[in-house]
């Protein structure tokens, strides 16, 4: 459970980082507002739709922050992020509107003074700098009013999504229950019924193994696989960040623009073009962790629609710092299945080990039944050992959700738990005990990773109610830029 709450923690950390982060320079008043073409319109919210155009603008300021180019801009990945943002935005803001909230002019002014633009106006005597305040509003497309007004809608949303973050437990003693089930301490003894120990005991006929083959021809598949042409620019070390920068753009845009060739830009910034033969889905075969091929991000790219089915380039992917690749498909081998003779020894032996793994569960079943009859028989069990949710020893997953949940009013109590592909194991739990001392530390921690998931899952409900009441209606999906590329 906590390694869960653990995976998700950030969840909440990140979405609040959307909202609380002043739109200022990213986003004016009138953001929230406008009507244009119906085809353009994305979403509706309260009757105002997003449109593909605002996505677009957005998604380029947000590429032009973080210092990406318009080919990340264009992604659909990337604009897909920054419509679920805007989304997001326009429910939070429906919701400061419907609720009527407030902010009061000190809070108002602090925020201000938090903005490193709006701090730099300060001059060295405390006074304010007017004129280029003025200037820095007039750059970014406003006038005084719509920004203060922008800076209060900001604020409202962002006091409005931390009280909803701050959320308490019910009851403090809550987790303090949660940590007890976790260190409580069961005896277990185990019983494994394995396959192997019974895969002499079968012997499939030739009839038994083609009438497998037959039914099952996708397990004996040979997979599908590319041969690629690809480029690779790397940073000189001697070489200027902002020079490699724009080489880097001229890449990521000769690549992208001329997406038929990577001859083009292989010639213009000089670097030779590679061929690697035998690429599977997970990636080139024997191939190092620094080869740009082995990118997970790269092989995915290549094994797109638009790579395979039309042979471009893929985009620019940066694959460590310094080092970016483009690549194209040059011949695409779909997948095709082995011809019996192949795959004979294969066959034989995935129906053994199956039928082994039936003999395996039909012994623990019938032993599995006698213990029911006397579970104090532990002949044949492991030595007994010691677990808890906290220190789970070999135990995972359903065998240790099963010892745990087992009724301690009932002891010895018999577990029988399946292991797919494997066979079966029987747990022998005779003795419960709470552990002698208890670690404050943990207990603090779970406490706070509890309270955590707690506010996570108050702001997934908070958001879903004010999706609803702002009537969300999706009316177009977002598409890929058309780029004429190759055309």
């Amino acid at each position: 459970m906590f390694d869960t709450v653990r995976k998700h923690q950030k969840l909440l950390q990140i979405v609040l980082m959307l909202f609380i982060v002043p739109s200022f320079v990213m986003f004016g008043i009138s953001s929230y507002s406008g009507f244009l073409d119906k085809e353009t319109d994305l979403v509706k919210v309260n009757g105002k739709p997003i449109t593909a155009q605002e996505v677009d603008s957005a998604a380029k300021r947000q590429a032009e922050r973080v210092g990406g180019n318009i080919q990340i801009a264009q992604s659909l990945q990337f604009r897909q992020a920054i419509l679920n943002e805007l989304l997001q935005q326009r429910i939070l803001g429906f919701a400061v509107i419907n609720l009527r909230l407030q902010v009061g002019k000190e809070a108002l002014i602090k925020s201000l003074q938090n903005i490193p633009q709006i701090r730099a106006l300060y001059r060295q005597d405390g006074s304010f700098d007017d004129v280029r305040f003025k200037q820095l509003l007039a750059s970014n497309g406003l006038n005084e009013e719509q920004f203060y007004a922008s800076q209060a809608f900001d604020l409202k949303i962002s006091q409005f999504v931390n009280s909803v973050a701050r959320t308490e437990l019910p009851t403090p003693k809550l987790s303090e229950i949660v940590s007890t089930l976790y260190e409580t301490e069961r005896q277990v003894q185990s019983l494994s019924f394995d396959a192997k120990e019974y895969i002499n005991k079968v012997n499939p006929t030739q009839e038994e193994l083609q009438a497998f083959y037959n039914a099952n021809t996708k397990l004996f598949e040979s997979p599908e696989y590319i041969d690629v042409e690809y480029i690779v620019l790397k940073a000189d070390p001697k070489e200027d960040a902002k020079g490699f920068s724009a080489k880097a753009d001229q890449f990521a845009n000769m690549t992208y623009d001329q997406a038929d060739s990577l001859k083009p830009a292989a010639d213009k910034l000089k670097l030779s073009i590679q061929t690697q033969k035998g690429i599977t889905r997970s990636g080139p075969s024997g191939a190092s962790k620094d080869n740009p091929l082995a990118n997970p991000k790269v092989v995915q790219s290549l094994f797109g629609d638009d790579a395979v089915k039309n042979k471009r380039n893929i985009e620019a992917i940066q694959t460590s710092p310094g080092v970016f690749v483009s690549a194209r498909v040059v011949t695409f081998h779909p997948a095709q299945i082995l011809p019996y003779k192949e795959v004979a020894t294969e066959v034989k032996r995935q129906v053994s080990q199956r039928a082994a793994e039936k003999l395996a569960i039909a012994a623990a079943a019938e032993r599995y039944a006698s213990l029911q009859k006397d579970p104090k028989l532990a002949t044949g069990f492991a030595a007994p050992i010691w677990v808890s949710r906290n220190k789970p020893a070999n135990l995972v997953g359903l065998a240790l959700d099963d010892v745990m949940s087992v009724n301690t009013n009932q002891l010895p109590a018999i577990v029988s738990v399946a292991n797919p592909g494997v066979g079966t194991t029987l747990y022998r739990v005779d003795q419960v005990r709470q552990p002698a001392g208890v670690d404050a530390k943990v207990h603090k921690a779970q406490a706070q990773q509890i309270q955590a998931l707690s506010a996570q899952s108050e702001f997934a409900g908070f958001m879903a109610y004010w999706r609803d009441a702002a009537s969300v209606k999706v009316i177009n999906p977002l598409k890929p830029v058309s780029t004429g590329a190759g055309s």
